[in-house]
């Protein structure tokens, strides 16, 4: 047994599972009391909403306190095949989904459900779901941070460890609630983080590995698209990641608690460019900065692609993460400049940028880079205790390669590497992006795929 839970938090959570379909009203759960077990793992209370989704699948979600302070909350997702409504079909394979930058679970993940333009079943979550596949995540902190908010103290004490608790919290109530719908024995539970989800991913396998193995709850891991730390062959990126962190350090030196590699507020350009790119694609760009794109200012659709294109460029004067990065392929006009996107659609790609959440706490970005510079923190001690069964999605544009030799880094020795890329290192400029993991036309085939097979296998 992972935990012992108390008769009072068994009901809780049956009465939640079993509630009547045909109220109106919105279903809520509520708990005073949690049994030790659950205020060890951070959940004080939680509520729990039910959505309908096509194909017979349902959308769950539970809001968990973790901490005091007014923003201290993460929402646990979990997107099933339901057997009736309220009452999840039992599987043997769960997935855990930790998003990255900007985008929290949904977007990131259930894609479909907030942009119109992709049918019925084209998100990862959605179809692993179809696959009979258990899919879990949460939103980070963060995600929920309105936009009218102005003072970010309440981030201070956010890092990489509280939302590696966040995770831990989140599995905690994704065995709780499987094992109460009859789930438990051999069934898998796989740890999956995208972008910066990866390195949170991470740095939770290297604190479970020192747990006892029977209070273990990751049974194998799937990284996309993000370094942890550099290669040998790597020094010059190494050292761009050096100056990143010099300079987001020195913004925290000087009181900041809010912001990522797009300075503060990195969601509100992005937000604006998808709105501007869809309301007025051919009016000049108030974005973009003087001669980004030449001496001629760009539209805002022109904009909008150029940034998916060359995401690096909006870095200036810091470098990217890798050379090249960007967020979706594109197809070069006369001049070089991305004109258009070569694998996801551009209504997509427009509505996605949308959905990016407003702030995002700066503490996580600096030790990310600091990490990603080659110096010592405190959430890599223990990776050669790590023996899970390892799958590492790279992005042909996007981190690509740059991402296996953190996998090295494992005790693992079922190791497997899935690059998506349609053209030769030397032209990742233009290759398959970080988004287009996501949102790409075909990324069921060259993606989710692969990741459902490799599941099965393990």
């Amino acid at each position: 047994m992972r935990g012992t839970l108390s008769l009072w938090v068994v009901v809780v959570l049956f009465v939640a599972l079993r509630a009547n379909p045909g109220d109106a009203h919105e279903v809520a759960v509520q708990a005073e009391a949690w049994s030790r077990s659950l205020v060890s793992s951070g959940l004080r209370a939680s509520t729990t909403k039910r959505e309908v989704l096509g194909g017979g699948l349902a959308h769950y979600s539970w809001k968990v306190r973790v901490g005091a302070g007014k923003y201290d909350a993460i929402t646990v997702h979990r997107v099933v095949r339901e057997a009736y409504p309220w009452v999840p079909a039992r599987s043997r394979r769960a997935v855990f989904m930790v998003h990255g930058d900007l985008w929290g679970f949904v977007p990131a993940f259930l894609t479909n459900t907030c942009v119109t333009t992709m049918p019925e079943n084209r998100s990862l979550a959605a179809y692993l779901a179809s696959q009979d596949v258990d899919v879990w995540g949460l939103d980070l902190r963060w995600v929920a941070v309105p936009e009218e908010e102005t003072d970010f103290e309440f981030m201070a004490d956010w890092n990489i460890q509280s939302h590696v608790k966040d995770v831990g919290t989140g599995l905690a109530l994704a065995d709780v609630v499987r094992r109460l719908g009859g789930n438990g024995g051999n069934d898998r539970m796989f740890l999956l983080g995208w972008s910066r989800g990866a390195t949170l991913g991470y740095a939770y396998l290297d604190g479970e590995s020192q747990r006892p193995r029977a209070l273990r709850r990751v049974d194998g891991f799937v990284p996309m698209d993000m370094v942890l730390r550099y290669g040998p062959d790597a020094a010059q990126q190494r050292q761009w990641a050096c100056d990143r962190y010099q300079a987001l350090q020195t913004a925290r030196d000087q009181g900041r608690t809010e912001g990522g590699l797009l300075g503060p507020a990195p969601g509100m350009p992005v937000k604006t460019m998808g709105e501007l790119a869809n309301r007025a694609p051919n009016a000049p760009s108030p974005l973009a900065p003087e001669g980004f794109a030449g001496p001629i200012r760009p539209t805002n659709r022109k904009f909008a692609v150029i940034a998916a294109g060359r995401t690096g460029a909006l870095l200036a004067p810091l470098q990217p993460i890798t050379p090249g990065y960007h967020l979706a392929g594109s197809v070069p006009d006369t001049a070089g400049l991305p004109d258009r996107t070569a694998f996801t659609s551009e209504p997509t790609l427009f509505d996605y940028l949308q959905l990016a959440v407003p702030y995002q706490s700066l503490n996580e970005v600096v030790e990310t880079e600091k990490q990603l510079c080659g110096l010592d923190v405190p959430y890599d001690d223990h990776l050669k205790d790590v023996k899970v069964p390892v799958l590492y999605v790279g992005a042909g544009g996007g981190v690509g390669r740059y991402g296996e030799y953190s996998t090295r880094l494992l005790g693992s020795t079922d190791v497997t590497h899935l690059i998506v890329r349609t053209r030769p290192e030397g032209e990742r400029a233009l290759d398959f992006g970080h988004a287009d993991l996501f949102l790409a036309r075909d990324a069921r085939v060259r993606v989710w795929q692969p990741i459902l097979q490799w599941m099965r296998a393990h």
